[in-house]
């Protein structure tokens, strides 16, 4: 049956897309290391690194291009490029993209803090009064975005955020939490910015494509193909590859959340 399906979504995804036409699919997106980013000019990451293999399985050319989020966003809605890379599902958004059904990615969302000024927070509540630093576009659950007693401070990039938690000009800065450490081991701050156990939200990351006739085709078969390949050791050695040191941060951080939740 599984090779039934395949060979159905490749001939609906060879009579009614585009790509059969020779079209190059335009993804836009924003660095999100280690899930996807530039270095020296090229695209890296996690789901960068399968988004292009599955496409290469289905024969589609992509061609990326790295924007601030906001301007993704709004490229996407207006139809400027084909799709964007690792989107969050809203119902808003239902209008304008079709999303691949199979998860690329989960995200937590949580609070970084300044070694030198700690804060007790346990709750969300915890934050009156403190500036919470983000990262313009993003959205971080409607307990987080709509709360009145505490300030969000936007800044254009998270190296800027961290910059600005170690200057004391922000109390906290909010990210993924694998993107948070990611960076500071990037940076060199692991021992000076540390993670406060609360999760704020846990989101899913899709890829999202433009509303055109076979996108829906086209979302399906990169769903299954996509499943198939996160059946191989291929796509385990992905994330291997980029996360090996912060698994292992990542793996202390939660064994010592489990040990004093209680």
């Amino acid at each position: 049956m599984p090779h039934i399906a395949r060979l159905f979504w490749i001939l609906l995804l060879a009579c009614l897309s585009p790509m059969a036409l020779g079209e190059r699919l335009r993804l836009v997106t924003d660095d999100w290391a280690p899930y996807v980013y530039q270095d020296d000019g090229q695209p890296r990451g996690i789901d960068y690194e399968v988004t292009s293999q599955v496409f290469k399985r289905l024969g589609v050319e992509v061609e990326w291009q790295f924007l601030p989020w906001k301007r993704c966003l709004a490229m996407v809605e207006q139809g400027l490029a084909d799709g964007i890379l690792d989107i969050f599902q809203t119902e808003s958004r239902q209008p304008y993209l079709v999303y691949a059904p199979e998860p690329l990615s989960n995200v937590e969302f949580v609070l970084f803090q300044a070694q030198a000024r700690r804060h007790a927070v346990t709750h969300l509540e915890d934050l009156a009064g403190l500036t919470v630093g983000t990262s313009p576009g993003y959205a971080y659950g409607p307990a987080f975005n709509d709360a009145p007693h505490f300030k969000r401070e936007a800044a254009p990039t998270l190296e800027a955020n961290f910059g600005k938690l170690m200057l004391g000009r922000i109390d906290l800065a909010i990210t993924d939490r694998r993107v948070g450490h990611y960076l500071l081991h990037q940076l060199g701050l692991q021992r000076q910015v540390e993670e406060l156990p609360l999760v704020i939200s846990r989101q899913t990351q899709y890829l999202g494509l433009v509303r055109k006739p076979g996108r829906e085709a086209l979302a399906l078969a990169f769903a299954e193909e996509l499943q198939r390949f996160k059946q191989e050791p291929a796509y385990a050695a992905i994330g291997n590859r980029y996360t090996g040191d912060i698994g292992n941060i990542l793996n202390a951080v939660e064994q010592q959340e489990s040990s004093t939740a209680r």
